[in-house]
């Protein structure tokens, strides 16, 4: 008797210990909506502290789930929701860090709460809220997919997302039925705007390439090469992605062109970059083998003894760190531009890149470049509209738009090394941006029209923004070419690295002959910032797409290419015969000759 008292009384202390650890961990959990979103420090220590007492929580239940499954009744849609909230920790750490290796751990969260089938019988508890909470793990396990590109896999989650909101809404006929359906269509929407171009294997199916120069993250083989040179000084650092396009496919405050330049400005995640600890399904139980909550991020856990502090880690960074926002206020806009400002360290660029909808200006002889000619929509606010002040901007009552950021707004920030990429209809009102300070500045503007036949695309993405992203991608969207085969993509992909490699080339030589010999003019900004992978990339990308379509005979007019400021020099590179003779290659390449104007001889 006095055994089996004290064995009652262990499981009393074990069921008491889980209840206080869970209680804990959603306390914490619940906290991390009230932390700054912008900043370092501020959220560092927080997030130690729960991503320790997720760990404990998580061995806890490993090393007495029969003691919690008989005397707590522990249910396994409760397991699944714990590594659900881990999976949700390691995705807003990534947010916050820009760090990829953490979607790798989000996602081996999520895959083992789908492969265990953690929340199968959650239709029969008779609890809508545990529906809800079903139907949410699929929309984040549908993003992180996303961004890894596992698009076989999201397709599938969408299949099986779909029928679970079917069966939600036919058990219990719930108010937020409408609004599943709208989340339901984003994805679909999203997805085939996604797939611009099929890239299709030997048995026509599509498939993903992600290592291959596609366009998505940067890696080894895709980094443009460069003759480096002592004038190149600086690195990306921090970076600003502003999508407000009002009618551009979306998901989950992720327009198209905030999804394609996020990953254009980050690295291939890879498991040997930081070595984690455990392996994501490790230290299973009786039960089953569940993923390990033990994989702490590395330089160890954020806030806790033995972490690398702010300065130390941005030398170990494998990404510059960068903010989202999906339509802000210009307040917010401000608050994080001037964030990530005052984050830069010695020898840090900024990056702004916005996506937006112009604001136009009605002045007829504007003398202030700064204001008087419009700006970019940030978000259409219910005020702006109370004030008389029209959604597209145009000011009535002598209002300028509120919710406008002017060129004028980034003048303060030239202060310091400030690389911007503006993708609008109105955005060569950004060129006149002075240089007050002398610091390194670089504008890249996208076309203000596009020709007819591609306007009705617009929702599935800016053009621009897909030269950034993939240059092969938009050569193909441009010459109508709806699928490649993966040995003639790959082929292809070859003249698409020559022509960054020649233009790589010429960069550098213009340079060296404008110090030699006072020709070739390119501005000292471009130098200073070709030294870092990501900004070389997107340099040279800029010249793919205004050699492309200066060739192309749909874009004739001056507002359907894109300029840059300070001017790229003309025949030292964008009009240069080299690679327009590449750009012609490809095209032949493609099939798509037509579609060029007749070049060189031999072309």
């Amino acid at each position: 008797m006095v055994k089996m008292a004290a064995t009652e009384e262990q499981d009393r202390k074990i069921v008491l210990e889980f209840c206080h650890l869970l209680e804990k961990s959603k306390q914490l959990f619940n906290g991390l909506r009230d932390l700054p979103q912008y900043g370092h420090r501020q959220w560092q220590a927080y997030f130690g502290r729960t991503f320790d007492v997720y760990t404990k929580l998580w061995k806890f239940q490993q090393q007495h789930r029969l003691v919690l499954d008989s005397k707590y009744g522990l249910k396994r849609w409760q397991i699944g929701e714990i590594a659900s909230k881990i999976g949700q920790l390691y995705y807003h750490y990534y947010l916050r860090t820009s760090e990829t290796n953490y979607l790798n751990e989000a996602y081996s969260f999520y895959a083992a709460i789908r492969g265990r089938a953690y929340y199968s019988r959650a239709i029969k508890e008779d609890r809508p809220d545990l529906m809800v909470k079903k139907l949410r793990y699929y929309a984040r396990f549908i993003v992180v997919c996303l961004l890894l590109k596992k698009m076989k896999l999201v397709r599938e989650l969408v299949i099986e997302l779909e029928r679970q909101i079917q069966e939600y809404t036919t058990t219990y006929e719930p108010e937020d039925q409408l609004e599943w359906s709208l989340v339901l269509e984003e994805i679909k929407g999203f997805i085939k705007a996604e797939s611009a171009v099929a890239v299709l294997h030997a048995d026509t199916n599509p498939i993903v390439l992600s290592h291959s120069g596609s366009g998505s993250r940067l890696s080894p083989l895709t980094t443009p090469p460069c003759e480096r040179t002592p004038h190149m000084t600086l690195s990306l650092q921090e970076i600003l992605i502003v999508g407000s396009a009002c009618e551009q496919a979306k998901f989950s405050e992720l327009t198209m062109d905030m999804f394609r330049m996020l990953q254009t400005l980050e690295r291939e995640p890879t498991d040997s970059m930081h070595p984690m600890i455990g392996h994501p399904m490790a230290h299973g139980g009786p039960h089953d083998a569940s993923p390990a909550a033990s994989r702490m991020p590395p330089y160890g856990v954020p806030g806790s003894k033995g972490y690398v502090e702010n300065g130390d880690r941005r030398s170990m960074r494998d990404n510059p760190h960068k903010y989202l926002l999906y339509k802000p206020s210009l307040s917010q806009l401000m608050v994080f531009l001037s964030s990530g400002f005052k984050e830069l360290p010695p020898g840090g660029a900024l990056l702004l890149y916005m996506s937006a909808d112009g604001c136009f200006s009605t002045t007829k002889h504007p003398q202030d470049y700064g204001y008087e000619l419009g700006g970019l929509a940030t978000s259409v606010k219910r005020d702006a509209v109370d004030s008389g002040l029209s959604v597209r901007g145009k000011s009535s009552a002598g209002y300028k738009e509120p919710h406008c950021l002017y060129p004028g707004d980034l003048y303060p920030y030239t202060r310091r090394p400030l690389f911007i990429i503006i993708d609008s209809d109105n955005s060569f009102v950004f060129q006149h941006i002075p240089r007050y300070f002398g610091q390194p500045l670089v504008i890249l503007m996208s076309p203000q029209d596009v020709p007819a036949n591609y306007q009705d695309l617009q929702h599935h993405g800016s053009l621009f923004t897909l030269f950034l992203h993939s240059p092969m991608t938009a050569m193909c969207y441009i010459c109508n070419v709806g699928d490649v085969p993966i040995h003639h993509w790959e082929r292809c992909q070859g003249y698409v690295d020559r022509f960054v490699t020649e233009a790589s080339r010429l960069v550098t030589r213009c340079r060296m002959d404008e110090i030699e010999q006072g020709i070739g003019y390119i501005d000292s900004s471009y130098v200073q910032f070709f030294g870092d992978d990501f900004l070389r990339t997107l340099i040279l990308r800029f010249v793919f797409c205004d050699v492309a379509l200066r060739l192309h005979r749909g874009f004739r007019g001056r507002h359907q290419r894109p300029r840059c400021e300070p001017p790229l020099p003309g025949p030292e590179l964008l009009e240069h015969p080299s690679l327009a003779h590449i750009v012609l290659q490809l095209a032949t390449a493609l099939d798509v000759r037509g579609h060029f104007v007749e070049g060189p001889e031999g072309d």
